[in-house]
């Protein structure tokens, strides 16, 4: 028996990275998926891979229309959502001084506007559960700062606040909101040149698998935090131990 019979969740950013390794770990578990990226062939490939259970849409997080789309496919298909993954987002280091307007309205709209409106419109289905979780990645880049990440540290910093409300004004529904803030993974986003590097700074002296951010979101999936919202998980081998 799975951790996570019976469930049916939403991971975005799904295809590669992080997200893959979060709905591989879902369907190990028991639980229905829809995938959701804007990367359509890789996406594809994940859903065949996992099996009949997981299904795949070409999904713009920042777009209203197609989270609409995506929480009405995704319950035709599978039932009721109760997992939300709010998983996609991207980087972008670059100073203040030569960061473009527009530059960092994208990775605002991506990673922080993308929440608020997976939360906003997965609500309607997740009522119908009465034991919804949404979980949202942030970073260790939302509890410090960092030189060239204004915009990533901004949008990181605000997922945090966003769990926080959002917990308190969904809790008496029964759905649960946490935000998990990851340190170092071994992710495409990640230069794998830095890693070695990076690794030196870390109490743990090594980088994250994905495997191992996974499996943090696999429990707050699960029945068994079913009395824990509005809290952050950090998973960061200690890095933020030495603040």
């Amino acid at each position: 028996m799975g951790r996570l019979d019976g469930k049916v969740a939403i991971i975005t950013g799904g295809a590669r990275g992080m997200g893959a390794s979060h709905a591989k770990r879902f369907s190990e578990e028991g639980a229905k998926v829809m995938i959701t990226d804007i990367l359509e062939k890789e996406g594809e490939a994940m859903a065949t891979e996992l099996g009949r259970d997981v299904k795949f849409m070409k999904h713009d997080v920042t777009k209203s229309l197609d989270w609409e789309r995506v929480v009405a496919e995704t319950e035709s298909a599978f039932g009721p959502v109760s997992v939300l993954v709010n998983n996609a987002g991207i980087a972008l280091l670059k100073s203040i001084e030569k960061m473009t307007e527009a530059q960092y309205r994208r990775v605002i709209d991506i990673n922080q506007v993308s929440v608020f409106l997976g939360m906003k419109y997965v609500l309607s289905s997740m009522r119908k559960t009465e034991n919804g979780s949404i979980i949202n990645i942030s970073s260790i880049s939302g509890l410090k700062g960092n030189s060239e990440s204004i915009a990533y540290s901004a949008s990181k910093f605000a997922i945090r606040g966003m769990t926080k409300s959002a917990a308190i004004e969904f809790g008496a529904e029964g759905i649960r909101v946490n935000s998990v803030h990851p340190g170092i993974t071994e992710t495409p986003m990640v230069r794998k040149s830095r890693v070695s590097k990076l690794a030196r700074e870390i109490p743990l002296q090594r980088t994250a698998q994905p495997v191992e951010v996974s499996n943090m979101v696999v429990y707050l999936a699960s029945d068994e935090s079913s009395y824990v919202t509005g809290a952050d998980f950090v998973i960061d081998g200690g890095l933020t131990g030495k603040l």
